[in-house]
């Protein structure tokens, strides 16, 4: 997978990275992934806003993304909700992003990265484990005189941290039923009908017209906007961060500690927003309480709009490597928004001149239609006759091996 110019350390660096990669075990392949933290509006007036709080706060960041939650989940709403649709979207984004800005969310960003600990004193430890790195090469003293050792540290941020994003969700319930009822008269406009639902969406209406209010009508919309943000990390920025904050547990320099603390160089960058919904149907028979129904809806919106931002933004777009050659395939499915005729990049790995990590397309693969994985949640109660436990893709495998990364480009 990486490529360098000694054919021993060649051979070595394949057999540690592709340790996991196997068919039978997917799960510990070792690659590096792009970090997120996800945090959501609070909302106390809302119906079920405590449910949704609670399944949001207790939900896990997708298994594609490292964690990079750092403390609180959550912020105040500070808009008015009363504005339009237009307007509404543009107060919710100056509002969250000057919270997230005055609460120095970034910094605190930073400072896990770092493992800051309560004295001021950083390690290179998460950024080594993270990127499969060795700890001495990562020594910030050692790098500040050694060409390779700076092009690691630009490498691990270039990688690592310029690949940390957050999301903010702000989610609504509401009501099929309340919305069909008021919806009655109106089913000719299904714009009206989307509108009424607050889904923003013609989804929800096509479904109510089209199969009736009585049926349709009863179930549960979990709705959410959901605001991408980029973790600025330039050669500026570590510049600064190396050369004016940088200490050391043991031998703490307490201007440092300071300097960092006062500082106001790290930044969110806004990257776009992206609505999404669940759309759970309650019947008569259901055996699940409408509390329950509404935690399904809350994570399957939740998943729905971190993939929507995922197809819009291609900075935001994760690599995933594949599991096998026979078949053709990879551990992501309809959770991660895949639909027939998806194509995806193959990618591998080298290191360049300058010891840089590069990603270079070896070929393009494509969704099989037929084979496409329901990994959504609540996905084996919902479809029981389910027996696919990845996606296939239809390509020229005999140019592939298991641990390339793939990464979507439509």
């Amino acid at each position: 997978m990486i490529r360098p110019t000694n054919p021993l350390i060649f051979m070595f660096c394949v057999c540690f990275i592709l340790t996991g990669y196997s068919q039978n075990d997917i799960n510990t392949a070792e690659y590096r992934r792009s970090s997120l933290y996800t945090l959501m509006v609070v909302d106390s007036t809302r119906n079920f806003s405590q449910i949704i709080q609670e399944t949001f706060t207790n939900s896990k960041i997708p298994e594609k993304f490292n964690n990079h939650i750092t403390s609180e989940r959550s912020i105040p709403k500070l808009y008015n909700d009363t504005l339009s649709k237009e307007n509404l979207i543009a107060a919710q984004k100056v509002a969250i992003t000057d919270y997230l800005s005055t609460h120095d969310i970034a910094k605190s960003m930073i400072s896990k990265w770092f493992n800051r600990s309560e004295q001021g004193g950083f390690n290179m430890n998460l950024i080594s484990e993270r990127g499969f790195y060795s700890a001495s090469d990562l020594d910030v003293k050692i790098a500040r005189n050694s060409e390779r050792g700076t092009a690691m540290l630009a490498d691990a941020g270039e990688e690592l941290i310029k690949n940390t994003f957050v999301i903010v969700n702000n989610f609504k319930y509401t009501n099929k039923e309340e919305v069909a009822e008021k919806a009655k008269g109106l089913l000719s406009s299904i714009s009206s009908v989307a509108s009424l639902a607050g889904a923003g969406d013609v989804a929800i209406a096509s479904e109510t017209v089209g199969e009736g209010v009585g049926i349709l009508g009863k179930g549960y919309v979990i709705k959410t906007d959901a605001h991408l943000y980029r973790l600025k990390w330039n050669e500026e920025v570590a510049n600064i961060f190396y050369n004016d904050y940088w200490t050391e547990d043991g031998q703490i320099d307490e201007e440092r500690v300071k300097a960092f603390n006062e500082s106001n160089v790290f930044e969110l960058e806004y990257i776009g927003t992206q609505m999404a919904y669940a759309n759970l149907q309650s019947t008569s028979f259901t055996k699940k309480t409408d509390e329950e129904l509404i935690t399904i809806a809350t994570v399957k919106a939740s998943d729905a709009v971190t993939a929507k931002l995922q197809r819009e933004y291609e900075v935001f777009r994760t690599k995933t490597p594949l599991m096998s050659t026979e078949p053709l395939s990879a551990k992501i499915g309809l959770k991660e928004g895949l639909e027939k005729g998806d194509k995806y990049e193959v990618l591998e790995q080298v290191l360049n001149k300058e010891g840089k990590t590069e990603y270079q397309r070896i070929g393009v693969i494509k969704v099989d239609k037929d084979q496409i994985w329901d990994n959504r949640f609540n996905a084996d109660e919902e479809n029981t006759d389910q027996t696919l436990e990845y996606t296939v893709f239809t390509g020229k495998r005999k140019k592939y091996y298991s641990g390339m990364l793939i990464r979507q480009i439509n």
